[in-house]
Order: structure tokens, then sequence, then C-alpha cells
């Protein structure tokens, strides 16, 4: 489409220190265009979950090494500051997290009609009275994710495959440009983490939609995902198709720590498909 960037996401020189004193985050930069589906992968406190939060918007990088993150083209944070119009820059950034973040009394349907909040006025949104449209646009994402038979039911009565599913719904209905996922498979089932999986894919792929995922397992990575980003102790050690990062290239970024990362009952290996799977061949 003419005027539309390339560039989703924009990381420059990215560094984040704890309080402990600890690197969470070492001079990070990356980019990831629109349309990519790239996995971030690492072992525990390997950085993955910090740049996501970093990308959200929701926590601020070192200002020292004047680092920046921006998406679409619009500043996220830079030198150690938040955006003051970062609030509408998230509403182009659906974030998707490993406990599913729904309220469990409340129907799935309401849980999905969330992701309008940002724009109806308030107190729509504090009574429940959402306009029909949206309430449309909710079944329909329901619908996309499959599970719109269980509209009516209570949030807590889902599987935790299921909640996954209507998480990303909400990121649907919320107009999201750019998915963020923390780990959203880690607490699930072979069979679940699939179809969460599945979903995830098809939005990319039907909907140009960018999908940035953090996995614990290489496998899911190598199936999913046409472009992989392996992280350690808060620096990217690998950056490039998903086929390319071997058991063997993970033993040898990893040692020992490779062992929890490898999940052979994940599925065959097969070369992803993508809108961008020939970018990321001619970036390699």
């Amino acid at each position: 489409m003419k005027g539309m960037t390339l560039d989703a996401i924009r990381i420059e020189r990215l560094s984040k220190t704890f309080s402990s004193g600890k690197r969470g985050l070492d001079d990070i930069s990356l980019t990831i265009r629109q349309g990519e589906m790239v996995a971030l992968i690492g072992a525990s406190g390997s950085g993955k979950s910090t740049l996501i939060r970093h990308i959200a918007g929701l926590v601020t990088a070192d200002k020292e090494q004047g680092g920046a993150i921006s998406v679409h083209d619009r500043a996220v944070q830079a030198q150690g500051r938040i955006a003051a119009n970062v609030r509408d820059i998230r509403r182009e950034i659906g974030v998707i997290f490993q406990q599913f973040n729904l309220v469990g009394r409340m129907s799935v349907l309401t849980n999905v009609l969330t992701g309008v909040l940002g724009r109806i006025p308030a107190w729509r949104g504090s009574v429940g009275a959402f306009p029909l449209i949206e309430q449309q646009a909710a079944m329909a994402a329901l619908t996309r994710v499959g599970i719109a038979e269980t509209a009516r039911q209570r949030a807590s009565t889902l599987s935790g495959g299921q909640q996954q599913r209507a998480a990303i719904a909400r990121a649907l209905v919320q107009g999201a440009r750019i998915l963020l996922a923390d780990e959203p498979i880690a607490s699930l089932d072979p069979a679940s983490a699939r179809r969460v999986m599945e979903t995830l894919e098809n939005i990319n792929r039907q909907d140009g939609i960018t999908v940035v995922v953090a996995l614990h397992q290489v496998e899911y990575a190598r199936r999913f995902c046409a472009r992989t980003i392996a992280m350690q102790a808060g620096t990217v050690v690998f950056d490039g198709p998903s086929t390319q990062l071997s058991n063997e290239r993970l033993r040898q970024i990893y040692g020992s720590a490779s062992e929890e990362l490898i999940l052979p009952d994940a599925g065959e290996v097969r070369r992803p498909s993508s809108l961008v799977e020939g970018l990321a061949a001619a970036a390699a």
C-alpha cells in the first residue's frame, strides 16, 4: 500500500539494567518488517520477555545508551523516556501473555470486547454497553479463533488453550497491527500449544499482521516462524531463517542449557510460509 512503512518494529541500541545491577538487555538493535512472524527463543532469563515489554512501551530502557524503539515509524520510547502519545501507539499493539489476563467471572464475549475500550466512550465500557457493531466484531473474532460456542461462558470455565485463543480474539477486536505473544504456550499441553500457534500463523498469513512470539521450545519456532531471533544473557546470538537453527547450532550457542529448548515431539520441521519468507531468506 502506498505510504505504508515496511518496518513494523525498529529497535536501536537498547539496553536495560535492573535495580539489582543485572543487565537484562545489552545493546540490542533489530528491525522486524511488517508481516513477519518471528520467534524469540532463549533459555530462562535470556531477555525475551524483557524485550517484549519494552516494545510494548510497558517499561523504559536505560537512558545512558540512548536506545530507542519505534513502531510503524512512531516512537515508543527513546533515551529512557516513554513517548507522550504512547497510549495511541499501544492501540496498534496487542500483547498476549502466558497467563491469558482474562477476567474469570466475566463471559468470554465480554473479555474479548474489552479490546475496544480504547475507542469507545468510557461510560459504555464501565457499564458493559458495547455497541452492536462491536459485539458482532467480537463474535467474528471468536469464530476466527475457533471458540465461538464459548461466547456466553464464564472465562474461568475455559481450558488454557481456549483462554489463550480468547486473548488472541481480544487483540483482533482491538485492531492490533502487531501481536506480541510472551510465552503464549508455556503452560499448555502439546495439542493446545499447536492450536494456539496455528491460530497465530493463520492471522499472520491471512491478515498480514506482524507476530513476534517468545518461545521456550525451538521446535515450535522452526515449525511456525520463518525467522528466529535467539537471545542469551540479554544479547542476540542468532538472527536468521529458523531452518538454519539446528540442534547442533543450539548446542554451540547455549551449551548444556540448549537441552531445555529442544522438544522433539512438537512436530516435524517444515519450511514456514509467510508474506515475507523471501525477505527472510534474502537477509540470511
